[in-house]
């Protein structure tokens, strides 16, 4: 497959800036996202469009080993955020 080929059939993108974490860190970013996203289901549900914004960000920022993590604190009810909207 060429190039050409990838580039049509994918669409590569990164959390866009925000102003609220202007530093080069995006630790805390990611938490953030992390944690709107699930707000966001919770209040509005998973079809709700402006939340994959957040799930995109997230998964743009986070490392696959901080995911699962959070996966795992979330399922066994020690996610150190409250997931309430």
């Amino acid at each position: 497959m060429s190039d050409s080929d990838l580039a049509s059939k994918y669409v590569l993108q990164t959390a866009g800036f925000d102003a609220r974490f202007p530093n080069t860190n995006q630790t805390r970013h990611c938490f953030q996202n992390y944690t709107d996203y699930f707000k966001c289901i919770a209040a509005k549900g998973e079809d709700f469009a402006p939340c994959k914004q957040f799930k995109r960000a997230y998964h743009s920022l986070c490392p696959n080993a901080w995911i699962a993590k959070f996966d795992d604190q979330r399922e066994n009810g020690t996610f150190p955020a409250s997931l309430e909207p």
